[in-house]
């Protein structure tokens, strides 16, 4: 189901050059000095942090500088490393959890994917028990798919044996080539250029699942007992899930629709690009030509704003998540 890694992943169009593309410590570390005065948070996510071998530097580095660091891993190398996360004073573990150990490792296409997550993240909550410490918290994601909707509930078990803080299931992403189309034809009048990440979220056909199951599951989830907090991303309401699934034209009801992002969240990409948004392929310099301060104060990123704040939205914004957070 992911646009960017998925069987139609974006990112599998990519030249391998690009793919292992990395920054530096030392541009990593400038990074770090610019932005700190503000205190935002760090995120690392990628592709799968854990496989970067100085990820440990790199926290010590946000961490020594007062922010906050939040890692987004799939948890098949958490069990070596559990015990370093709580050293470092890692803040928060994000993992995507798929379903029931058959259906996360079918979505995951790997055997013992579960169980090495699983086990990961047995380890990091002895571990965060044995020494006193709540953290890093453990905040699980799980997308709503075709393949896992109907075993919810079953998640929130999970998530509570894994010792989480809180689950969030995720509405799936996907658009309509109509959608698409459209969507690039604006973007590249406002800036010369296409969204190619959306490319993978692009569907033939609406998802098939069944809504009415959908939403009981989604009304027996909210009635659980549980010490997991538990929410779901967008909070549509019940009409507003059976548009989002039944339709490409789905426009939200109870949400200001309008998109703040820009404002708030820059992604750092590994060739050192700042973009504004993760998947609009829209660059707005790179921190190996110029600070991430003067990009973001730059003409061109001032720009970008200036047209999403009369615009208020893209065609394809509706289906992303940042479209809702702010």
């Amino acid at each position: 189901m992911c646009g960017q890694w998925g069987m139609v992943g974006s990112s599998r169009d990519y030249p391998l050059e690009m793919l292992k593309a990395q920054l530096s410590l030392h541009e990593i570390e400038s990074l770090l000095d610019d932005v700190k005065s503000f205190k935002p948070n760090i995120t690392l996510f990628g592709g799968e942090p854990l496989l970067y071998r100085q990820w440990p530097d790199i926290v010590r580095m946000v961490k020594g500088r007062g922010m906050r660091c939040n890692i987004i891993t799939n948890g098949v190398l958490l069990e070596d490393n559990a015990e370093r996360m709580v050293e470092l004073g890692v803040d928060e573990v994000i993992f995507s959890l798929d379903g029931p150990r058959e259906i996360h490792d079918e979505m995951r296409g790997s055997p013992n994917t579960f169980d090495r997550a699983y086990a990961g993240f047995k380890r990091l909550k002895d571990i965060k028990l044995l020494q006193g410490k709540k953290r890093p918290l453990v905040n699980i994601s799980s997308t709503v798919f075709e393949v896992n909707y109907k075993r919810l509930p079953e998640v929130v078990r999970i998530a509570e044996e894994m010792g989480a803080t809180s689950i969030t299931f995720h509405h799936l992403i996907f658009i309509g080539k109509e959608t698409y189309t459209e969507h690039n034809s604006l973007f590249q009048e406002y800036f010369s250029s296409i969204s190619h990440d959306w490319a993978g979220f692009i569907r033939d056909e609406l998802p098939s699942i069944e809504l009415d199951v959908l939403l009981k599951k989604i009304t027996e989830i909210k009635a659980m007992e549980s010490e997991v907090s538990v929410s779901f991303y967008p909070n549509y309401t019940d009409k507003e899930v059976r548009g989002y699934y039944s339709s490409f034209d789905f426009i939200p009801l109870s949400y200001k629709n309008r998109c703040l992002s820009p404002w708030m969240v820059a992604y750092i990409f590994p060739d050192g690009s700042v973009r504004a948004c993760q998947s609009l392929n829209f660059s707005a310099g790179n921190i190996r030509e110029s600070s991430f301060r003067d990009i973001w104060n730059s003409e061109r990123y001032r720009n970008f704003r200036q047209v999403v704040k009369e615009r208020k939205a893209f065609p394809v914004c509706v289906r992303c998540t940042e479209f809702y957070r702010f």
